[in-house]
């Protein structure tokens, strides 16, 4: 018997039997998170909390996208149990697979391209690409192999990409070379992609980096699986926290040779993100699957049930307010954003906090959207 139901009626529960609350919980969290980040009022005007690390190290907005790829192997593993349950082939899961990592890629490049759609600088990498190919090499490694052979495949994926990392030479800089512009993963994409990165130096989604990336949902896989098992609630619950200390811990270690670092995405980085989102649903599984205290969580929860949907909307909402120009209130033409920023937070709390203010707004906008979506039980699948 499986630990993932929930019951289906009630304020912080699942409209939806079957699914796992906690998770959606964290989730939603998450997302609301991204929304946050990416939309200051002005880049100019954010807490350090709110931005990631310059290079080596980490703040609170480093991990995020990691816990987001965490969820991603956590459901993979909740969501093929389901599917096989029903009877659908491997193939079938395959099929699945392979069409919504193309989606999920080409939502990517639309959202990069909209709204003049210059193909000629279309940067090719990028979040949600970063999401797609990731999910697609864990879920093929997933469909083939158990729990032994996912834990070799997280740690040979680290390991390789620890070893190139520090032993390939790079031309101009050497051996080893961990600089924005020295290190191989920033080398290979601006030798392969030119123009179509998404700084000149270095892409933070690039290519090499995704291998590491395809570990991080692995390590939610095998989460997944512990979650999915026969085991007491509370013991799940213990090994949470227990293996999430460990994976940071390990974190740790690792990045005394090869730091944490969100835009390299290094094998330190994963280990100590992955410990990190462990210790995070633990907290939310302890709340909601163990104490039964959920009504904290019904905003979560919205958000966590439509979450690239709304992530794509959000990229979208600001581009638009980018486009749409109106005049100034100093005088002359500014964008839509701009001007709320400029014209109604700034006057209301200050260059700094209306910054934040505008972000909170913004949160505050998709929360609503996701709540009337979850509402009327609309759930757009990406």
């Amino acid at each position: 018997m499986s630990r993932t139901g929930a019951d289906p009626v009630g304020s912080g529960q699942s409209l939806i039997p079957g699914r796992l609350v906690s998770l959606d919980a964290f989730r939603g969290i998450t997302i609301a998170g991204m929304i946050l980040v990416n939309n200051p009022g002005s880049w100019s005007y954010v807490y350090a909390p709110l931005r990631h690390a310059e290079w080596h190290g980490w703040t609170p907005t480093d991990l995020i996208f990691p816990f987001f790829l965490f969820i991603v192997g956590v459901s993979m593993t909740l969501s093929f149990a389901k599917q096989r349950e029903k009877g659908l082939s491997e193939r079938d899961l395959r099929l699945k697979v392979l069409k919504r990592a193309l989606l999920i890629f080409a939502l990517g490049l639309f959202l990069h391209a909209f709204p003049r759609f210059d193909l000629g600088t279309l940067r090719i990498f990028g979040v949600l690409q970063r999401i797609a190919l990731a999910y697609l090499f864990a879920s093929l490694i997933t469909l083939r192999s158990g729990p032994t052979g996912q834990i070799r495949w997280a740690g040979g994926l680290l390991l390789f990409y620890w070893v190139v990392m520090k032993a390939v030479p790079v031309p101009g800089f050497g051996v080893g070379d961990l600089s924005m512009e020295g290190n191989l993963a920033a080398w290979l994409d601006r030798t392969l992609f030119g123009e179509h990165l998404w700084r000149d130096l270095y892409d933070p989604e690039g290519l090499l980096s995704t291998i590491p990336a395809v570990a991080t949902v692995l390590l939610g896989v095998l989460t997944g699986r512990l979650i999915h098992s026969d085991r007491d609630r509370v013991d799940i619950t213990n090994r949470l926290f227990v293996w999430g200390w460990g994976a940071i811990l390990a974190g740790l270690i690792v990045s005394i040779w090869f730091p944490i670092n969100k835009a390299l995405w290094t094998s330190s980085y994963v280990l100590f993100t992955a410990g990190a989102a462990m210790q995070f649903l633990g907290v939310c599984y302890w709340l909601i699957e163990v104490k039964g205290i959920r009504r904290w969580a019904g905003t979560a929860i919205d958000f966590g049930m439509n979450p690239l949907a709304i992530f794509v909307g959000s990229g979208l909402l600001v581009k638009t307010l980018i486009l749409i120009k109106v005049a100034g209130p100093e005088g002359g033409r500014t964008s839509l954003y701009a001007w709320l920023y400029q014209a109604v937070c700034v006057p209301l709390a200050g260059p700094m906090n209306g910054s934040l203010l505008f972000a909170l707004g913004n949160v505050l906008f998709w929360l609503t959207v996701a709540a009337v979506l979850y509402r009327k039980r609309i759930f757009i699948k990406i």
